[in-house]
């Protein structure tokens, strides 16, 4: 069965090429190889190799080998830097959350949820105008606001973040927005 195109940006082949894609470019300079980039994005290292052979002839993508290693790395042209902005603000939210989130003490989970994971899990609707978040931990607002404000600037859309304790999630049975973010898709980063 081919697969559907993904509801965040319609005009791909697939969520698999999306998220191969978007990870070279958006994480320029860095190089991976297609082993790593099969891991990082849970796509198969036949589905890894096709896309970047078809990144490479349209100069989205350059490699390189290193023995039998062949690393893949963001062109510098300016197609690539055109559908590099265009990824990142469609499926580059997961990625940049977790990168800017790392850097932010006391934070033990992240969970996407609303509009934004409906459209990353395939459920058609609008374009996402923000993206909401869940931070579970004992992180300061202050620097959850902050991390927020880098996400923000790198996406170029709103992000909205809640903190709960991380022991909310599993025993705040009856709070409605624990119900809310259950009863819709969700994405845990």
């Amino acid at each position: 069965m081919k697969p559907e195109s993904p509801p965040l940006l319609p005009i791909l082949r697939s969520r698999a090429q999306a998220e191969v894609v978007g990870l070279v470019l958006w994480s320029a300079p860095q190089e991976f190889s297609l082993t790593e980039l099969a891991d990082r994005t849970g796509v198969s290292l036949a589905t890894v190799q096709r896309e970047i052979e078809r990144c490479e002839q349209a100069d989205i993508v350059k490699s390189r080998r290193i023995g039998n290693v062949r690393l893949v790395s963001a062109s510098v042209s300016r197609d690539a830097q055109l559908l590099c902005e265009l990824l990142l603000r469609s499926f580059g939210p997961k990625y940049v959350v977790a990168d800017e989130f790392l850097k932010v003490a006391g934070v033990k989970q992240i969970i996407i949820f609303g509009s934004w994971a409906a459209r990353y899990s395939g459920v058609e609707g609008n374009a996402p105008g923000d993206i909401d978040l869940l931070v579970l931990g004992d992180a300061k607002f202050s620097e959850v606001s902050k991390a927020c404000t880098r996400v923000s600037r790198r996406i170029d859309r709103e992000v909205n973040a809640v903190n709960r304790p991380l022991t909310w999630w599993t025993k705040a049975s009856n709070d409605p927005l624990k119900k809310e973010v259950q009863r819709r898709p969700y994405i845990v980063v």
